[in-house]
């Protein structure tokens, strides 16, 4: 059994990039966490911060509980995400304490802002998170990790970075089997609606995510797959662990 950490930046992403390969690794037995960096405090224009952070670490909670994951909120705040020494030991005792041997975080270029930042502070905290004189000045420490995790970056919305040229991802998963849990785990986050229908133009955030999973099924030559790409700088291991995991749900490009 794998132990296996989601870190991206607000409550719903993981769900659009990656719900479908949770599903299957939660079916399979592997032992899941899903964690946010904020709570989603800017994401209403109803609501002020600390209500919709409430109703949207329930959301997050509902959705984890679907795959029977843990749900952790990092408390940063949307917008003021940065890689910086603070926040980095803060993410390192995250890690330290969900003791992944695998991590799935947001792609480094992407339209947000907290994406990217999300994206840098994984990258760096699987590094530190297994040295013994990293402190990340909690009260009450987890142990060093024993080794750096194996580290994949997720698809950026849209198969975009922030300039709009497609990223193409390393490998592809076929999600089409669990595409309705996936659809389920997204449809927990009802609270988005509202702000993407306000803030980016859109009404149907559950049809977006359907659009752009089925985009790289066709990739795949599959109804809905999700694409990935494994971080592989010295010295992350470059061993395939999510491949051989998922290895007859994976797809060849086309």
């Amino acid at each position: 059994m794998a132990r296996i950490l989601s870190l991206h930046a607000h409550p719903d992403d993981a769900e659009i990039l990656a719900g479908g390969t949770l599903a299957l690794l939660a079916a399979r037995g592997h032992a899941l966490t899903i964690a946010t960096m904020t709570p989603g405090d800017c994401g209403s224009a109803e609501l002020p911060p600390d209500e919709i952070s409430a109703v949207r670490r329930g959301e997050a909670a509902a959705a984890a509980a679907l795959l029977r994951a843990a749900y952790v909120c990092v408390e940063l705040r949307d917008l003021a995400i940065f890689n910086d020494d603070p926040t980095r030991r803060r993410v390192v005792e995250v890690l330290r304490r969900a003791r992944p041997g695998l991590i799935l975080t947001s792609a480094p270029s992407d339209y947000h802002c907290d994406h990217e930042a999300a994206s840098a502070l994984v990258r760096d905290a699987c590094f530190a998170a297994p040295a013994p004189n990293y402190d990340t000045r909690s009260p009450d420490p987890a142990p060093p990790l024993p080794a750096i995790p194996h580290l994949y970056f997720m698809d950026p919305i849209e198969g975009q970075d922030r300039d709009g040229r497609d990223v193409a991802p390393d490998f592809l998963v076929d999600v089409s089997s669990v595409f309705q849990r996936k659809r389920d785990l997204l449809a927990c986050h009802a609270s988005q609606r509202d702000w993407l229908r306000h803030h980016h133009g859109f009404d149907d955030y559950l049809l977006r995510m359907e659009h752009w999973t089925a985009q790289r099924g066709r990739l795949a030559g599959a109804p809905f797959a999700e694409g990935f790409r494994q971080y592989r700088g010295h010295p992350y291991p470059t061993s395939p662990l999510l491949q051989e995991l998922l290895a007859d749900h994976l797809c060849q490009m086309s």
